[in-house]
């Protein structure tokens, strides 16, 4: 149960989408005055070090949010496509870097003054960095490596009663902040799915949360791979959102094959994560016009061969 680490995977290719689409949807939030509510039901460790033995042992964020600091693109690797479409993006040599794909390095960048990204935040401290002082961040991590170590990297903010982070299953307790004082709240949801039962643990979670707030914005992160649970969930949110009469956004990244390969020798070698998705119950109305310009960037940029794509989709 306690296995999954996220600092093995922290700036991967998932990391750059969710935190992206995460950043832009924060952004609009806080145009409003009155106070926000941000609960991130799986937490992690908060904050993590690229240059440490985890992150350094899986190599992913090389092709992650290192590849996109470079804007060194896979050699020879070809232009994605829409999954909705057969027709290749065209190559983008001169484009200007899309604004969400500008604004998510602007945070990382803050995060790193001195360039580069030694230092990775992850969704708490990324929220953090963007609330308001009379905004409140809670969160939720079950896993006790990782709360002892989001309790101390947090401690070291001195933020006072903004921030609560509370050693429980998120999913089992979080729905207890809901509807938040201001009426205004974040939610996200993006648990490792190492246990198939955490599709429906979102799905459930998600429920009970629009029950009990309805006009709070929802934001579901997920792995696409050989699983049906995992595609079955959008199809599930959909219909969800649409039953309770609310707007939804989903975005989908790949960046390559998730097939299974067998080398000359007969050893197998499987792919890692392939792809991941972004599905929000109500987003803000500006998420969908900046995804459009960023997701193909994002495919051509984090492409690892000629099976990157991208989704987009919406409705309500």
């Amino acid at each position: 149960m306690f296995s999954y680490r996220h600092a093995f995977h922290a700036g991967n290719h998932a990391d750059v989408l969710k935190h992206t689409v995460l950043i832009a949807t924060l952004d609009h939030l806080l145009e409003k005055e009155a106070a926000l509510t941000v609960v991130d039901t799986h937490a992690g460790a908060g904050l993590y070090r690229l240059d440490g033995d985890y992150a350094g042992t899986s190599g992913e964020a090389a092709d992650g949010i290192l590849r996109l600091l470079s804007g060194k693109k896979t050699p020879d690797a070809p232009a994605p496509a829409t999954k909705s479409a057969t027709k290749k993006v065209a190559p983008e040599t001169e484009i200007p870097v899309a604004d969400a794909i500008a604004r998510y390095l602007e945070v990382i960048h803050d995060f790193n003054p001195n360039g580069g990204a030694r230092v990775y935040p992850g969704s708490p401290f990324i929220v953090q960095h963007l609330l308001r002082d009379h905004d409140r961040l809670k969160l939720f991590e079950l896993h006790p490596t990782d709360g002892r170590a989001l309790s101390a990297n947090i401690a070291q903010l001195e933020a006072g009663r903004q921030i609560a982070v509370l050693n429980e299953d998120g999913f089992g307790s979080a729905t207890k902040f809901l509807p938040p004082p201001s009426r205004r709240a974040l939610v996200l949801m993006d648990p490792s799915y190492e246990m198939k039962t955490d599709y429906g643990r979102v799905l459930d979670f998600a429920a009970e949360a629009l029950k009990r707030f309805a006009t709070g914005t929802y934001a579901v992160w997920y792995p696409i791979i050989p699983r049906p649970e995992a595609h079955d969930l959008p199809r599930r949110l959909k219909t969800m959102a649409t039953k309770a009469g609310k707007s939804w956004l989903h975005a989908t990244l790949t960046v390559k094959s998730s097939k299974i390969t067998t080398d000359a020798s007969g050893a197998t070698h499987r792919p890692g994560l392939p792809a991941s998705g972004m599905f929000l119950i109500n987003p803000p109305y500006t998420l969908k016009p900046l995804l459009a310009a960023a997701l193909p960037q994002l495919a051509e940029r984090l492409a690892q061969d000629r099976h990157a794509a991208f989704s987009l989709d919406s409705g309500g």
